[in-house]
C-alpha cells in the first residue's frame, strides 16, 4: 500500500473515533436527507403536472373534435331553413300540379332529408318544440309574447325556426312565441 492510502486510512479510523467529526458526518447525513425528501418532492409534483397537462390536451382534442365544426355547422343551419321554407311555400301554394314541380319538390325533401342525415351523424340534433309544449329557456329563446285563449302562460304557441344541440351544447335555440296568458 503507498504511503498516501496509509495516510487516508488513518484520517478515516482517526475520524470514526472522534465524536465531534460523527456530529459531523450525521449532519451530512441529515441535510443530504433533506436534500433528496426535497428533489423526490419536486420529481412527484413535476410528474402530477405533467399527468395534469396529459389530461388536459386529452379532453381539449375530445373538444376540437365534437365541437370543432361548431362555427361550419351554425352557417348550415342557413342552408337547413331555407329548404324547409321552400318547402312550406311549397306545400301551402298548391303547385304541385305539374310533373316538374312535384320533381322539383321530390328533390328539395330529398336534399334537406340528407341534409338532417348529415346533421345526424356529426352529432347534431334538432330542438324542436311542438305548440303547448312548455317554455324552457335552456332550449327556446322567446321571440313574441301573446294572449291565447285556452293556453297558459309560458306555453309555446308557435314555432318559428327549430333549434339544434352539437352533441351537449346548444347550437341554435329554437325560437317561439310564447303565451302571456295568466294561469287559470
Amino acid at each position: 500500500m503507498t504511503d498516501m492510502k496509509k495516510d487516508e486510512l488513518a484520517e478515516d479510523q482517526a475520524q470514526i473515533n472522534d465524536p465531534l467529526a460523527l456530529d459531523g458526518m450525521d449532519a451530512e447525513i441529515e441535510a443530504l436527507r433533506a436534500e433528496r425528501d426535497e428533489f423526490r418532492d419536486r420529481y412527484m409534483r413535476a410528474l402530477a403536472d405533467a399527468e395534469n397537462i396529459r389530461k388536459r390536451g386529452e379532453r381539449d382534442r375530445r373538444e376540437a373534435e365534437q365541437y370543432g365544426g361548431s362555427k361550419l355547422a351554425r352557417d348550415l343551419l342557413t342552408v337547413y331553413d331555407n329548404l324547409r321554407r321552400a318547402l312550406d311555400t311549397a306545400a301551402d301554394a298548391e303547385q304541385a300540379e305539374n310533373s316538374a314541380t312535384k320533381a322539383l319538390i321530390e328533390g328539395v325533401e330529398l336534399t334537406l332529408r340528407e341534409l338532417l342525415s348529415t346533421f345526424n351523424r356529426h352529432g347534431m340534433k334538432p330542438v324542436n318544440p311542438q305548440n303547448g309544449d312548455a317554455f324552457d329557456p335552456q332550449l327556446h329563446q322567446a321571440m313574441f309574447e301573446a294572449p291565447l285563449p285556452g293556453t297558459k302562460a309560458g306555453d309555446i304557441i308557435q314555432v318559428m325556426t327549430e333549434g339544434f344541440m352539437l352533441h351537449d351544447r346548444l347550437l341554435r335555440p329554437a325560437q317561439v312565441g310564447v303565451s302571456s296568458t295568466p294561469k287559470s
